[in-house]
This record gives structure tokens, sequence and C-alpha cells, in this order.
């Protein structure tokens, strides 16, 4: 059952406490069902950050359910050029952003639900909250062929992954959050987690690719409004507090005071690129010159997103090196951006004008760059 979340002052007690005052047993119980009503994926992993930070788990665990628009979720410690079509992206409007938990890269939208267990940090066990989900989808539909794997994972009929895990284990609270696929658009899935960048080389975690399937798929009465109840019913009923989902506002500075600030970060350049792990890209093309073709070679190396050094190698006779020195030179310290790279590319072509033919090989070389951004 949905209900308004208007126990403002039962909510707050959880939060910033680190003793419980003595009526706060009695005016909260064991936890909470939570939904967001926004669809942002920032304003909603803000959340997550703002009740790992401020709130009190003791005996008091917390389930938030969430559903965000087309976006990619990449993990704390993963690169974006590495694990997302970056330009297939930019062109659908599909969201980027980091989160501050590990794992793979996930891709969510309206037909994709998000779990988020909170607990203490001793309390902290998936399997547990996979088993629980398990028992949820079975509720409705017993037929269901639904497994938690020791991956973490929530497999349909053996094979087909329909559940993601990551996690974030603080000094004294956790939280394991899981995706559950209902009904996503499998086409944007697969295309948005497929890199088309070549010759980057990182250390940053990989994702792992899966063959996945909707539960929709199987069982069109499986709704997502249906399997959110299901999962709550359970949960509500495991932790043996009130079967309530309560909707709340993720931009309430009421009820989240500073959440805003935390969501602005979350959609900043320095977070979403600029804590990628340094990498480098070690990449060539060819170039059509006078009906044959030259190889152009490019070694970018780019730590917190910047370009730290940069090597482009072309054919003197093609473009002298006395160019080729001062493109290099000029993209050091720059954003690893096609937006920069169209800005440099704009400032660079002012310092020789009417110049055509080294114009061209110009643009040629930035657009072949921007390609790999």
């Amino acid at each position: 059952m949905l209900i308004p979340f208007s126990m403002k002052n039962c909510f707050q007690l959880l939060c910033n406490l680190k003793v419980p005052t003595s009526g706060f047993k009695n005016q909260v119980k064991s936890g909470f069902i939570l939904q967001s009503i926004s669809n942002d994926v920032y304003q909603n992993l803000a959340v997550e950050d703002w009740i790992h930070d401020h709130m009190n788990l003791e005996g008091k665990p917390v389930l938030f359910l969430w559903r965000n628009s087309p976006s990619v979720v990449i993990g704390r410690h993963q690169n974006p050029w590495q694990e997302c079509n970056l330009n297939l992206m930019r062109e659908e409007g599909i969201k980027l952003a980091r989160r501050r938990s590990g794992g793979g890269a996930v891709y969510h939208d309206m037909g994709n639900i998000n779990l988020t267990f909170f607990t203490t940090k001793k309390k902290y066990d998936r399997m547990q909250n996979l088993k629980l989900v398990v028992r949820a989808l079975n509720a409705v539909q017993p037929q269901l062929d639904v497994q938690a794997t020791k991956r973490c994972d929530i497999l349909l009929d053996g094979q087909f992954k329909i559940s993601g895990t990551a996690s974030k284990i603080g000094r004294t609270t956790a939280y394991h959050h899981c995706t559950l696929l209902c009904s996503t658009n499998r086409t944007f899935l697969s295309s948005s987690l497929k890199s088309p960048y070549q010759g980057i080389r990182s250390n940053a975690t990989t994702s792992i690719p899966s063959i996945v399937k909707n539960l929709l798929e199987k069982d069109p009465t499986l709704t997502c409004e249906v399997l959110m109840n299901a999962v709550a019913a359970e949960y509500a009923a495991y932790h043996q507090i009130d079967n309530h989902i309560n909707l709340i506002n993720p931009t309430d500075e009421t009820l989240f005071p500073g959440i805003n600030n935390k969501a602005k970060e979350l959609q900043t350049w320095e977070w979403i690129y600029g804590k990628t792990p340094k990498f480098s890209i070690n990449t060539s093309f060819n170039v059509l010159d006078e009906q044959s073709h030259l190889e152009i070679k490019i070694f970018i190396d780019i730590k917190n997103g910047r370009i730290e050094t940069c090597n482009i190698e072309a054919p003197d006779h093609w473009l002298p090196l006395e160019i080729c020195d001062k493109l290099n030179s000029s993209f050091i310290g720059s954003k690893f951006c096609p937006i920069e790279t169209t800005m440099l590319t704009n400032l660079l072509l002012r310092t020789c004008p009417g110049d055509n033919e080294l114009h061209s090989k110009w643009n040629i070389l930035c657009e072949k760059i921007k390609g790999i951004m």
C-alpha cells in the first residue's frame, strides 16, 4: 500500500543519532520502506548517500525502492569510456552517473526496479536480501524459476540475468543495492553498455557481460508495480514492520537537509569523469592522401579525466612535425571530452588563418580524437 511520507518527525529521529533517545523506540518501529517519487538518477543516488551518511540504522533497517529515466550508472572505480557508448548516450539523451558503490555498469529506465537495502555493517547480508527478492517473486508467480547465485546475481530459468548487485560498506552502516529487470528497453540496454572505443588500457573495474531477460517477457502480469509491492510485502513480513510504502521526494530539504548539494555533486564532470582511474589510449586510424592510405597513431594518457600526455604521430609530408607538436602540447591539461576538443580545435585554427589544407588535416585529426571521447 502506498502512503504519502508524512511521518517526518519519526523519520528524523532516525537521523544524526548515535544513541537513541528514551522515546525513540516507542515512536519509531523497526524499519521503513521508502519509494522515491522522482525518476532522476542523481536525486535517487543522493538519497542513498544521505541515508548512509545520516541515519541511525541500529535495529532500524530501510528498504528504498526507486526507478530512473534512461540512464547508465557505473561503479565507483569504473571507466565510462570503457563501459559505455558515450556518443550514443549523448544522441539519445541517456544520462551517465557514477555511484559511490563498487561493481559494474548497469542500464536504468522505468522498466528497471532498483532496490536498496540499508542496515548496520554488522547485519549486512547480500544473500539474505537476494533470497528475500526470490521469495517475493515466487509469491506472485510460484512457477518462476528464479535463483540467487554465488556471484550475488539472480537468474531466471538458470541462464538469464534479471538482477545484479553492488554495495557500499561504511564504518558502521552499509547498503546493498540490486536491480530487477521488469520491462526495460533491452535494445538500449545492450547498445548503451557496449563500448565502441578501441585501444583503452586501464586497471579500472570492468563489467562482465550477461544474457538478460525481462520478467514481463516471461509473464505479462509481472509489472513494476506488482513486483515492487511484492518485494515490499516480503520485506515487511521478514522484518516485522508495517507493509507501507512511504513515498518520498528526494529534493525535500526539510526531510533530507543538504541532499540537493549531494545531487549536484553527483552531476559534476569532476565526479562522473574526473574520478575515472588513470588510463591510456593507444590507437590508430588511416587517412586517404592522393589515393594512398596513411596511418596516424595516437597515444594519450588520461589522469583524473584530463589529458596528461598526448602524442599524435603523422607522416611528416602529410602534417609537419612542428604542427603535430603544437597539437600535442595544446591538448595537455584539457578535459578528455569532445566539447573541450572542439573548443581547442577552433582556437588552434585561428593561429594559422588562410591555410585551408592545414585546416582540413587539423580537423580530420581532431574529429578522430573526439571519436574516442
